[in-house]
């Protein structure tokens, strides 16, 4: 037999099915979503995690015509959201509202029920909500340069704020220590509420706040001073602030991300729609999303799970840096 003949005899049927295959994904793309889909959060209702996916939810809800419901499931630093997410069927009804949170618990738990590369599809980022270094009205400091340098004329002297061990607040403050070459003293509290508090009492001098409008309300009163944003572009809402690279600390940027995960295995076709129906529903959602210090951030699916996997590997470092470990 003629090898070309049995060569178009061997793949013929091969074709054929690969081709229905093809078919088959991208007609289930078009229905998706046939049910209601599940937006799994991993913090409690009222936050600014579940406020900006609730936004996200309803503007899927009206573009994808099937209801997106937002799920709490809040507990063991968002862990418990994404072990059900991972557990859940790879058919896009199931999809994760992750945060940083994530990068972070790689290196912050011992062990933990889910792998976050290897369980997980990205799908693609929402926001990034930036942190914003500031010191006690009382510390005689106006910039990031003149911060360094009374923290290094007085080494374990000066003290900081967090929200407790391995959070957001405490790991950015350990990367700005590592980066600048300061000793500051950890304060840890429960929750970033005591800790601001006692900050704008003046029991500790310096904190890095994830929220824009408390910053803005507490300088406007005179009780707090902003020196730096942590993003690697400054924003519009605080124009003449500027990012910590701008300030002298290089290659600095700590920020609180939030995306979307779906379960590993999902259809590529249903992730790459979701993807673009994420991307859009972001641009209209946006005014609302920068009223509470949220800023838009697209990607595609691959660019995202690159970004993810740059984020455990840089949070890894500052965690083992600074010892810290999930209570």
């Amino acid at each position: 037999m003629n090898k070309y003949k049995y060569l178009r005899k061997f793949w013929m049927p091969v074709a054929v099915v690969l081709s229905a295959a093809a078919a088959a994904s991208f007609a289930q793309a078009q229905t998706y979503p046939a049910k209601p889909v599940r937006l799994v959060v991993g913090f409690a209702p009222g936050g600014s995690t579940d406020v900006v996916a609730r936004l996200l939810s309803r503007k899927l809800s009206d573009s994808m015509g099937q209801t997106f419901v937002v799920e709490n499931r809040a507990g063991a630093s968002s862990n418990i959201s994404a072990q059900t997410v991972a557990r859940a069927p790879a058919d896009g009804l199931t999809l994760l509202y992750a945060t940083s949170t994530l990068a972070v618990n790689v290196s912050l738990f011992n062990t933990l029920p889910f792998d976050i590369q290897k369980d997980f599809a990205a799908v693609g980022p929402v926001v990034d909500i930036p942190s914003f270094l500031t010191v006690h009205s009382s510390l005689p400091v106006k910039t990031v340069k003149e911060l360094v340098a009374l923290a290094k004329s007085r080494p374990g002297d000066l003290t900081y704020a967090s929200a407790g061990s391995g959070s957001a607040t405490h790991l950015a403050t350990e990367l700005f220590k590592s980066v600048a070459g300061i000793n500051l003293v950890h304060v840890p509290y429960k929750g970033a509420g005591p800790a601001t508090t006692d900050f704008l009492g003046g029991h500790v001098q310096i904190q890095f706040i994830f929220n824009a409008e408390q910053v803005k309300s507490h300088a406007k009163a005179g009780r707090l001073r902003a020196l730096a944003i942590t993003t690697r572009q400054r924003v519009a809402d605080f124009p003449a602030l500027p990012t910590m690279i701008e300030a002298g600390v290089p290659n600095y940027e700590a920020s609180v991300w939030n995306g979307v995960l779906a379960p590993a295995g999902t259809p590529r076709d249903i992730v790459t729609r979701l993807n673009s129906q994420i991307v859009q529903a972001v641009k209209e959602i946006t005014p609302a999303l920068t009223e509470i210090g949220a800023y838009p951030m697209t990607a595609t699916p691959d660019e995202f799970a690159a970004f993810v996997r740059t984020e455990i590997g840089k949070w890894a470092k500052v965690v083992k840096l600074s010892g810290a470990r999930a209570d």
